[in-house]
């Protein structure tokens, strides 16, 4: 009667109890297949709607701040409250010098503007940017280039155009190399861009006509401020802590005072990166609580089972004590049989959940932004297996003990 985990005519032995009532086991089976299912899909779907909310701020620095000149809240030094002051590109060289935790960082000057080629014409943001831009902004090229170094040196009459004010100008014509009117000045366009997502900088690249921040200042604009200035920080710092020496800087250049904080207006995204992420968690946090419930739910229908199997099999159970099976004999049967419920429908149950998840991603994927991450990892899913398979065995260890206590005298009297 020694057990064997290898033993064929035990399996079997556990597959004919276990069909003995078809439904019971069927209703225990889906009860765990459910569980594990849905912790795999929750689990997996928190992922992918984390994934999708992603997608909004795509192509945007996580790390980004900004700044941006206010109206004086404190009379200083002869400038009364109220009263307003310009960025220049001075400012910028000062707060570069000064601000020690800025990687890359543009000024970005915006104004409207109306394009022509040829017969057609569309109107849209026209943005002044330096060639740092493209590291805080990330737009995608499609084709030629973006701003570089030497067009913003020598103002050159370069221009970028948005993918959608491409199609409006060019159709399906080649724009680069052509030149366009863009108010009334001559420009060569180098290149076609696009976003991402919908979040942008000053106005969605799509729909915009980029140039260098010296030709706009020179040849578009009326004036030569920079409307505002964006800076993604070092590693290991946030953007808030180039606050205070940008503040002090052009508090100083500018003679507003240095605790002026609407005198300077100031965005810091990783704030709202930090409190997305966070939001995240929540869910990602929610979700494994709501899925590990109906996971328990299942383990408990593992237990009342095994419970109900061993009081029908109590007389057989004394039979087999009294021919000679030892107490571990018959725990290792009740456990075999509550550890192949557990494994067969736990696997299933992970099957199904991954199957459920591939479809979703591919349902949801992007060309650009690839797929949103409705996924499950192996190792995730062995965790969820392997989980429910020490959870089910524990479930089936009270039964199993009740079972290896049965004394054959008291089991073969019960009817």
């Amino acid at each position: 009667m020694k057990l064997r985990f290898f033993d064929i005519e035990n399996w079997r032995e556990i597959g004919a109890t276990l069909a003995r009532n078809k439904t019971r086991t069927f209703l225990t089976a889906f009860g765990i297949f459910w569980g594990t299912a849905m912790l795999g899909m929750l689990w997996g779907g928190a992922n992918g709607f984390t994934g999708m909310m992603s997608r909004n701020f795509a192509g945007l620095s996580t790390n980004m701040g900004g700044i941006f000149p206010g109206a004086r809240s404190i009379s200083y030094k002869g400038f009364n409250k109220g009263t307003f002051w310009n960025l220049t590109e001075d400012d910028l060289k000062a707060v570069r010098a000064n601000a020690p935790y800025i990687e890359y960082s543009s000024g970005v000057t915006n104004l409207s503007g109306t394009a022509a080629y040829n017969d057609k014409s569309a109107a849209g943001r026209v943005l002044g940017i330096e060639p740092d831009y493209a590291s805080i902004s990330m737009p995608v090229i499609e084709k030629g280039r973006f701003i570089n170094e030497a067009d913003y040196s020598s103002s050159a009459k370069v221009v970028v155009i948005g993918k959608s004010r491409a199609a409006d100008l060019f159709g399906m014509e080649d724009p680069i190399g052509k030149y366009i009117s863009l108010n009334s000045v001559y420009f060569r366009v180098i290149g076609v861009a696009s976003q991402l997502s919908d979040a942008s900088i000053g106005g969605r690249v799509d729909e915009s006509f980029i140039v260098p921040g010296t030709t706009m200042r020179r040849a578009l604009s009326s004036d030569r401020n920079v409307h505002f200035f964006v800076f993604t920080a070092t590693p290991g710092h946030k953007p808030s802590d180039n606050f205070g020496s940008i503040r002090r800087t052009l508090a100083q250049l500018h003679s507003f005072h240095p605790a002026d904080e609407q005198a300077m207006g100031t965005m810091d995204i990783s704030e709202m990166f930090e409190m997305i992420s966070k939001v995240f968690l929540s869910i990602s946090l929610l979700a494994f609580f709501v899925g590990f419930g109906t996971l328990m739910a299942g383990v408990i229908g593992v237990g009342n089972i095994m419970w109900i199997i061993v009081k029908e099999r109590t007389h057989e159970f004394g039979i087999r004590r009294a021919i000679g099976a030892k107490p571990a004999d018959i725990t290792g049967q009740v456990l075999s049989e509550s550890v192949l419920l557990t494994l067969v429908s736990g696997t299933a149950g992970v099957c199904f959940a991954t199957l459920v998840l591939y479809v979703a991603d591919k349902v949801t994927y992007q060309p650009l932004l690839g797929y949103a991450g409705f996924q499950i990892s192996f190792g995730m899913a062995v965790g969820i297996v392997f989980t429910f398979f020490i959870l089910g065995s524990l479930a089936g260890t009270l039964p199993a003990i009740k079972a290896m206590r049965i004394k054959p005298i008291e089991a073969l009297r019960d009817k």
